[in-house]
């Protein structure tokens, strides 16, 4: 009799052999019941792939818009004058020092990039992993009475921006906070809004978007994927 074991001990008990045929139906349903959503049809299907369905980005429209939201920055703060921006660990991080060395050039001043990972502000940090992978957070500056700008890559639930907010709360008080994002792609679980977006780009549930950097990632470019079956 096919047990509930792994979807390989299912498949072995199933191999369609003369001496298995009459108990083929009963393993084939015992299949089904270990992961009904991968089969279709009485048919198994094959695991969930990941397909790049467009490339909303290139290199050159990421530099683009990123001068574009350095100078929206520095507009609507008034200058640079008590302006920080904090990075969200990973993506956020290498973004929000380009918007910084963007602003360098606009003013001529070197406004302070901090370092923040949220990790241990997450509200799903025990579905996550047994162990959170932790990366240090580095924010060498005062919070107190500053204009915070969070950076990352994609606005999605809000929750990471949550998390952010809960970890920059913990330092002091800021005397504003708001938030720059490169793609908005929706979805929104939270009270949550970005003051400064990149590119809205309108999403499905299975859809993802992937932001790559060089310094992260070793290439330049947005794509859209999507799982399929």
């Amino acid at each position: 009799m096919c047990s509930r074991g792994s979807a390989a001990r299912a498949q072995q008990c199933c191999a369609p052999t003369k001496e298995l045929e009459p108990r083929l139906g009963r393993c084939v349903a015992r299949w089904r019941w270990i992961d009904r959503a991968a089969a279709r049809n009485d048919t198994i299907t094959r695991p969930m792939r990941i397909v790049e369905k467009a490339q909303l980005m290139s290199a050159e429209e990421i530099d683009r818009t990123l001068q574009r939201l350095a100078h929206e920055i520095v507009e609507k703060s008034g200058g640079t004058k008590h302006l920080a921006l904090i990075g969200i660990v990973r993506r956020g991080v290498p973004l929000a020092q380009r918007i910084a060395q963007a602003m360098r050039g606009i003013d001529g001043v070197d406004v302070p990039v901090g370092i923040l990972d949220i990790t241990l502000y997450r509200d799903d940090l025990s579905k996550v992993a047994p162990q959170a992978v932790l990366r240090s957070s580095d924010i060498p500056f005062g919070v107190d009475d500053m204009d915070l700008v969070m950076v990352d890559d994609v606005l999605y639930t809000g929750r990471t921006i949550r998390a952010g907010m809960n970890g920059l709360f913990d330092l002091g008080r800021p005397k504003r906070v708001s938030l720059c994002v490169l793609v908005d792609r929706g979805h929104r679980e939270m009270p949550i809004e970005a003051r400064y977006i990149g590119r809205k780009v309108q999403t499905s549930d299975t859809e993802i978007i992937e932001v790559r950097l060089q310094e992260i990632d070793k290439e330049e470019r947005v794509v859209l994927v999507d799982r399929v079956e």
